[in-house]
């Protein structure tokens, strides 16, 4: 059974396809199709069934696919750990953060990283819906919130505060709200992805608001836009909208009461624990932000 093999049947798995599979391995066709022949015979079971269609996996490749996660994964801690020993960062590096972060901030941060560090094969991937970095094969998640998971351990690298903001349009023509009470009736511009979304402490009091109208969107950039464009009030980290307050397209109410804060964190799975990669990223994300953040300074 050679590793190649077991490597093209998980791509083609995740892929769905044999040409996916050939673009995310930057190999022909035919050179994965033979790999994963390869396999099945050393096998002796067909893992992959073939439609004119798709492609689908067959009893056998179901069971196998854990398997082969998890040797190709055991494969790559090894690689990892005799980098380690070496004092290199080197291999494969796989991260998740938040779409709004990732395209405003982590990309400044992390270029410089990786060139300092070209060993590191980096696999970004940008996304606003729940990773769970303990199931889903990261090596660690940039995480823009509370993390309470037995299973993951999560290192601070950035404080951030959520502000509530409205454009100056908004707010000349329905009024600006003083209160948590008067929150209920102004339009909001909600996060689609976080439950109770608009929760406020007084003291040691915590309330919940929602607004009788509101639009609902799952990234905070587009939020931050339809607040421009006047649609309504709505939440946002400083690290989303601190330009935008300074030039004045937004402004910050005072309501008498504070919203969660929202620390952006890296966490990683207990079980893996912080690989020599995953430490030099804490440290070079938090000597690129800085204590405090620059999209706090001066606030």
């Amino acid at each position: 059974m050679k590793f190649d093999g077991i490597a093209a049947f998980l791509a083609i798995a995740d892929a769905g396809s044999v040409s996916g599979a050939a673009r995310a391995l930057n190999l022909s066709k035919s050179v994965v199709s033979e790999r994963l022949t390869e396999l099945e015979r050393s096998l002796g079971a067909h893992l992959v069934q073939r439609t004119t269609r798709k492609l689908n996996l067959t009893v056998e490749g179901s069971a196998f696919l854990d398997r082969a996660r998890r040797i190709v994964q055991e494969a790559a801690d090894a690689r990892a750990e005799i980098a380690d020993r070496r004092g290199q960062l080197a291999g494969p590096f796989r991260i998740s953060a938040p779409v709004s972060f990732g395209t405003l901030h982590l990309g400044r941060a992390l270029y410089p990283f990786l060139l300092a560090n070209p060993g590191i094969q980096l696999s970004l991937e940008l996304d606003d819906r729940f990773v769970d970095v303990a199931a889903d094969g990261y090596d660690a998640v940039i995480r823009h919130g509370a993390v309470a998971d037995a299973r993951v351990i999560a290192k601070r690298v950035a404080m951030s505060r959520r502000v509530l903001v409205a454009s100056p349009a908004y707010l000349r023509k329905h009024g600006t709200p003083r209160t948590l009470e008067a929150l209920h009736d102004h339009a909001g511009i909600l996060y689609a992805n976080r439950d109770s979304d608009w929760r406020f402490k007084a003291g040691k009091t915590s309330t919940v608001v929602r607004p009788k109208r509101f639009l609902r969107v799952n990234n905070g950039i587009a939020m931050r836009d339809a607040a421009i464009a006047g649609l309504g009030i709505t939440l946002l980290p400083t690290y989303i909208c601190r330009p935008e307050l300074d030039a004045k397209k937004l402004q910050v109410l005072k309501i008498g009461a504070e919203a969660d804060s929202a620390e952006v964190h890296v966490a990683y799975a207990t079980t893996r624990g912080a690989s020599a990669k995953v430490r030099a990223l804490i440290e070079c994300l938090r000597a690129a932000f800085g204590d405090p953040p620059y999209w706090e300074r001066g606030m």
